[in-house]
């Protein structure tokens, strides 16, 4: 298991409508937490992926990622949302948690293919969804995505 997520990259009860919403949280946080040079540079690489095909998957979750040269350094942030998000889905359904990987250029060959994969690989397990879903401690959340990812 590793520490790879931190308990103050996990937000809780966060009041977004839209998919746009959400990203410009995930982006304001990726700034403050110099996980990104700025907000701008965090909205703009959440947005071009975006773009490229909505990061909606199943059962509520979505994966949007930022990859970029404003990139401090590979992160995550996991935020669940105080109410469903208008956001495109591979199963049409709403989403309620965000796992956002933030990712340096130079490392989107490796670091990010396999954090994605495996963050990916977690949310297909139903037990994995629903120890996420069902806790709203920042501490709790993080262990549980830490006990899938290896970096």
């Amino acid at each position: 298991m590793s520490d790879f997520v931190k308990a103050s990259h996990v937000f809780v009860d966060v009041d977004a409508a839209t998919v746009d919403e959400a990203l410009e949280f995930l982006a304001k946080k990726a700034a403050e937490l110099g996980i990104c040079d700025t907000e701008e540079h965090a909205l703009a690489g959440l947005k071009e992926r975006e773009s490229l095909g909505p990061t909606g998957m199943q059962h509520g979750f979505a994966i949007p990622h930022c990859k970029s040269d404003a990139v401090n350094g590979a992160a995550i942030i996991a935020v669940k949302f105080a109410n469903d998000v208008s956001w495109e889905s591979m199963d049409g359904e709403p989403i309620k948690t965000a796992v956002a990987l933030f990712v340096p250029n130079n490392k989107v060959g490796t670091t990010y293919l396999r954090i994605l994969s495996q963050i990916a690989v977690m949310l297909m397990s139903e037990e994995y969804r629903e120890r996420i879903t069902s806790s709203d401690d920042p501490k709790v959340i993080a262990a549980v995505l830490n006990e899938g990812i290896e970096v």
